[in-house]
């Protein structure tokens, strides 16, 4: 007898709607199941599949279930009634609490809330038809064993509404870092809106894909081989003692490799710092933190590997081992490995060494020297980027599992191609709701957070585009979006302060799954625009009890005339509205606001706290 992983030890499921239950046994074999005081009975069809619905639960537990054959018995135990929600999307969703320990360590040292649940299983695709069994995964209990692995917007989600109803919370996490929307159609609806048959069709070849991972795991591992065999920092064993003689030029931590030598090496640079500690360490709870390295590093503490991260956007966050770090002088040794972009420290990130209170700076002059010099690493296709994948892996198998609502924080990865985001964002919505067949299902997103240095006004930002397509896609009913412009990190693609977006979630569900009228969820969205004396006068959705200017003067507005270039423009609350105006422009004709990558300075709020969405009024 086989049934999904989903069912299984410590499961969540929803409570007040039918409970179906399903798996695979032998051809025409009764099915026997026992859930609390419930009996129920039904025979396999000829291919040896079975379905059985329970009546809707009231939230409590846990309980147990018991589901047997004549040759075949399977227990669960520990199972709760409560709300489950599916958390889709891309890495933002699927960053793990682990990777916000910067901001949220203590805050999660007393964590214990068994009753707050997730599954997680494998990432996994298939291109040959939608799945029906979940091979692998297991349900994780919010508490400190496993805790740090929960996806971090999920979990904040989670806490904020346990805190509120006390009902269970299952948390199906299905997030793929880096997948675009694509990769979460159905094939037949990516074959109707065209342009995906060649990728289709080609995926379906298993002989294409196996051939694939094996040529470019025999490149990729040659490429490695051939770093490590000709690398002067491994022959000579540089990792144990500082560099010597002349070689060694100094470099200015945190930098980035742009206008040095070091531009356009690919292949690996060992770079050392010298420091002092005054006295013997005192606890065993060592932490060095090293930001954010492009693109992959090995580091070492006075000779030893204390952690090491192939790839750029992980924190380095590495625990020293007791006894390792003593007083007086340590030798700290990083290995960078560039394997297609410019080296280097991304600034802005904590560069220290941190034993309780005491904080040692790492910044400042560090020593470097070139260990082998090689060609760009072999490039990896990533199959799970591929269309229609992960939907019938990972989501496909799940559509007979009742849900409360689906959270999704995806888009970075369609950033390429923004325009036109919004309709594969209503073909998801659609589509999902057909195939849990809840027309209904509450849909909940999150906009893009702000992200890249840069200027304040870009007239090309592909970022802010697509946050106008994810606004546009609000159009679908029971949605809601979460704006998220002002927590994001300009140096980090992974912005820590997942707690806050969390939570703007958890109002988004709070309206939109528990159906509270009343509350304020969503911050301003544009809704009318009016041309007034040579002004643009705009009205705003969502403003609660007003609109609210964070600061002296409100910042990040264009305005274009007929000619259609934006320039930047003033603007200022008039009751419940915003007027907007250049005095060079007399007939004004559209306004964008929030209109770049990183509009961190944009401060238009209403009362309860909640930032306005970007936009632009050419899309009203």
């Amino acid at each position: 007898m086989k049934m999904s992983s989903i069912f299984n030890h410590g499961m969540v499921l929803q409570r007040e709607q039918v409970i179906t239950l399903s798996g695979i046994s032998e051809p025409h074999e009764k099915i026997f199941v026992s859930f609390a005081d419930i009996r129920l009975q039904t025979l396999t069809d000829a291919t040896g599949n079975w379905q059985i619905k329970l009546d809707p639960q009231q939230a409590g537990g846990p309980f147990s279930m018991n589901i047997r054959t004549e040759h075949h018995e399977v227990s669960f135990f520990d199972i709760l009634i409560g709300d489950v929600f599916i958390l889709g999307g891309q890495s933002n969703m699927e960053l793990p609490l682990r990777r916000t320990l910067d901001l949220f360590s203590e805050d999660l040292k007393m964590i214990h809330e068994p009753k707050i649940r997730q599954f997680s299983y494998p990432i996994t695709y298939r291109f040959d038809e939608p799945g029906h069994i979940i091979e692998d995964g297991h349900w994780k209990l919010a508490q400190q064993d496993d805790l740090l692995d929960f996806s971090a917007v999920g979990f904040f989600f989670a806490k904020k509404l346990y805190d509120l109803y006390q009902i269970p919370i299952g948390l199906i996490q299905t997030a793929v870092g880096g997948t675009p929307i694509e990769a979460w159609l159905p094939e037949q609806t990516l074959r109707k809106i065209g342009g995906y048959r060649y990728e289709l069709d080609r995926c379906k070849e298993d002989s294409y894909i196996q051939l694939t991972q094996e040529t470019e795991g025999k490149q990729q591992l040659q490429w490695y081989k051939y770093l490590d065999k000709n690398d002067r920092g491994i022959k000579e064993k540089w990792f144990k003692t500082k560099f010597k003689g002349i070689e060694s030029r100094a470099f200015a931590v945190p930098n980035t490799w742009e206008e040095t030598e070091l531009e356009h090496i690919r292949g690996s640079v060992w770079f050392q710092k010298v420091f002092n500690l005054p006295e013997e360490p005192l606890t065993n709870e060592l932490l060095l933190k090293l930001g954010t390295i492009i693109d992959g590093d090995e580091t070492y503490l006075n000779g030893v590997l204390i952690g090491q991260t192939s790839y750029r956007y992980p924190p380095r966050r590495y625990k020293i081992p007791q006894g390792l770090l003593k007083k007086g002088e340590n030798l700290l040794t990083v290995r960078i490995i560039s394997t297609h972009s410019t080296g280097g420290f991304i600034k802005g990130m904590p560069y220290m060494l941190i034993q309780k209170e005491m904080v040692l700076p790492l910044t400042g002059e560090w020593q470097y020297q070139i260990g082998t010099v090689t060609e760009a690493a072999p490039s990896t296709t990533f199959f799970q980027y591929k269309p229609s994948g992960v939907y019938n892996a990972m989501i496909a198998p799940l559509h007979s599992v009742n849900i409360k609502a689906i959270l999704w924080y995806q888009g970075e990865s369609n950033t390429n191609k923004p325009i036109g985001y919004h309709q594969l964002l209503t073909k998801l919505i659609q589509n999902w709701r057909e195939r849990w067949k809840q027309p209904n299902l509450p849909f909940i997103f999150t906009q893009l957070a702000n992200f890249n240095p840069g200027h304040r006004y870009q007239s090309n930002s592909a970022w802010a585009l697509l946050r106008n397509e994810q606004r546009l896609a609000l159009r679908n009913p029971n949605t809601a979006m979460a704006v998220t412009i002002d927590v994001g990190e300009a140096n980090d693609l992974h912005p820590q302060n997942k707690k806050t977006v969390g939570e703007r979630l958890a109002l988004c569900a709070q309206f939109l799954a528990y159906q509270e009228n009343s509350i304020i969820y969503s911050g301003p969205l544009i809704k009318e625009v009016q041309r007034k004396n040579g002004a643009l006068h705009l009205w705003f959705e969502h403003i609660a009890h007003g609109l609210v200017c964070m600061g002296d003067s409100l910042q990040t507005f264009m305005i274009c005339g007929k000619d259609e270039h934006f320039l930047p423009a003033k603007a200022f609350i008039d009751g419940d509205c915003v007027v907007v105006f250049h005095e060079h422009i007399r007939h004004p004709l559209h306004v964008r606001y929030g209109w770049s990558d990183n509009p961190e300075s944009a401060n238009l709020y209403n009362s309860e706290g909640l930032p306005a969405s970007p936009f632009t009024t050419e899309s009203l």
